[in-house]
């Protein structure tokens, strides 16, 4: 079995027009519901093996708060810009092109791409997932080449809105 967690990133803050949408970072919110989800997270659901996450200043950020929540080391984080750039397409390779020992990995990035892939691989429907939205998805495969759309069982969908009243 394979297991998938996609992440869209926290909010990000736009309070400075000068900084472009590569190096945004987060907002006192987003910073406070990354902090909030992955301790939730931490608490439903095993160590990931591997987090891959967007480079985008935003994207690296969660992943900082959910990889300290799990207790993950650095060399067990990796960035990639396809995740920024390139689209769910780029991303769903990304997934077939795991090494087999990696039995869960979680995915930091951007919408649409988020909304998409949790679409295309669970076959469940979301409209659009938030930010900080968390989708996980299992899968009865040995390979990760094996991948293919709807072919997930949905683990769980948790969002901040969900325990707005808790995280504040």
């Amino acid at each position: 079995m394979k297991r998938l967690i996609l992440i869209r990133h926290s909010k990000s803050n736009w309070d400075d027009s000068d900084v472009d949408d590569y190096n945004r970072s987060l907002s006192k919110r987003g910073a406070r519901d990354a902090n909030f989800m992955s301790e939730l997270l931490a608490k439903k659901i095993d160590k990931p093996d591997l987090i891959i996450t967007s480079p985008a200043t935003r994207a690296v950020k969660t992943a900082e708060f959910f990889a300290d929540a799990f207790d993950i080391d650095d060399e067990k984080i990796i960035s990639d810009i396809g995740i920024y750039e390139r689209g769910s397409k780029y991303i769903i390779q990304l997934l077939k092109d795991l090494d087999n020992s990696i039995q869960s990995v979680m995915i930091i990035g951007h919408n649409p791409d988020i909304t998409t892939l949790s679409n295309y691989l669970s076959g469940e429907y979301y409209d659009n997932i938030p930010t900080t939205g968390i989708i996980g998805i299992d899968f009865s495969i040995q390979s990760w080449s094996d991948l293919e759309s709807k072919q997930g069982k949905l683990l769980l969908y948790e969002t901040p809105k969900k325990y707005s009243k808790k995280s504040k």
